[in-house]
């Protein structure tokens, strides 16, 4: 792991690893508060790292230090619950047979559920010298005998990330005269439109597409384009980015719920309804890489499913919908305001 100033959610995650980890090593980064006072408790192989303004440079580090025939990494905000951790233990044995293995990386929402999920590269046999790479977001690229475990890492933020830091490592990088690798164009298009700077990000981001890289980051970036140029008046050129991610595969679920939310807002319900339908239907591979809108491949279009239903005058088709949407997150207060709405003035159930 590497750390700075993770106080409040270090123990919550050391708790986790304790049940399966060999050896625990820590690489701070400057830490100002109690983090090395709380690592103490659970390890004595903690090392100091200058930050650099490299995430790689400091994982590499933190790698160099591990002694044990498998390697994984962790953020301080990151949670393995109990069954996972088992799970953990069990994918031990069965990695002799393997040199990287992919967990689920699952984001919650504010209820908990989960919001977004995606696989990442988590566990490395050491002996084969994986490297990181990239000094924002940094990756190992997947080679040799790779296993998709069922155990899943809970990324639980307890406070907002700091994207002005990520956007000022890219900067220098350009300032100093580095190249920005494909990956890096996208990502740094990305973080220019988290900061606001939506002129700039589309420029970035299309070039990103004029260029060479991974599908499913083109994917995302047309995403990222349609919201852009939405901030920007360009009602047009978003729709088009949105079309435009349909040169890279089969269609995401996310892509056709914004598609369909713009065939609502011009009132054309039956084509909506396509779109929404077709969110619905399309199959989820988490094994992609991608990331996976959980809400976008079942709630999202069944609620505005509902809603559609709705306003056309079917009660009995909008009550169907709600109740799948209930199905999926039954604590919902948008489901339980239909279901109460189709009760009492429909008499549906």
């Amino acid at each position: 792991m590497i750390v700075k100033n993770e106080e409040e959610v270090l123990a919550r995650c050391l708790d986790g690893v304790k049940a399966f980890a060999d050896e625990i090593i820590i690489a701070d980064t400057g830490s100002e508060d109690s983090t090395v006072a709380i690592a103490e408790k659970y390890t004595d192989k903690i090392f100091s790292f200058d930050w650099c303004d490299d995430f790689s440079a400091a994982r590499n580090f933190s790698f160099s230090k591990a002694t044990c025939d498998l390697v994984m990494w962790l953020d301080a905000d990151d949670v393995v619950e109990d069954k996972d951790a088992a799970e953990i233990c069990r994918l031990k044995e069965q990695m002799k047979d393997y040199d990287m293995a992919f967990l689920e990386y699952v984001i919650p929402g504010t209820d908990g559920r989960p919001l977004m999920c995606y696989c990442r590269e988590r566990i490395f046999r050491r002996t084969q010298n994986y490297v990181w790479e990239g000094a924002v977001h940094e990756a190992i690229s997947p080679r040799g005998r790779i296993l998709y475990s069922s155990a899943k890492i809970v990324h639980k933020k307890i406070r907002p990330s700091q994207p002005m830091r990520n956007l000022r490592i890219y900067q220098k990088i350009i300032s100093q005269g580095g190249k920005l690798c494909a990956r890096d164009r996208f990502y740094y298009g990305r973080e220019l439109f988290y900061n606001g700077m939506h002129c700039e990000s589309c420029a970035v981001l299309e070039d990103f597409l004029a260029g060479n890289g991974w599908i499913e980051n083109k994917v995302e970036a047309c995403i990222m384009l349609y919201s852009a140029y939405l901030a920007e008046g360009k009602v047009q050129k978003a729709t088009s980015s949105l079309l435009k991610s349909f040169e890279y595969g089969l269609p995401k679920s996310r892509v056709c719920c914004l598609l369909g939310e713009r065939f609502f807002s011009k009132g054309d319900y039956e084509t909506s309804i396509f779109w929404y339908k077709t969110a619905a239907a399309l199959p989820q591979n988490i094994c992609s890489g991608a990331f996976i809108d959980c809400d976008s491949s079942a709630f999202t279009p069944y609620m505005q499913l509902c809603v559609i239903y709705d306003r056309m005058g079917d009660y009995k088709k909008a009550c169907y919908y709600n109740n799948l949407a209930g199905s999926i997150r039954p604590d919902n207060p948008g489901y339980l305001y239909n279901k109460r709405y189709f009760k009492e003035k429909h008499q549906l159930g």
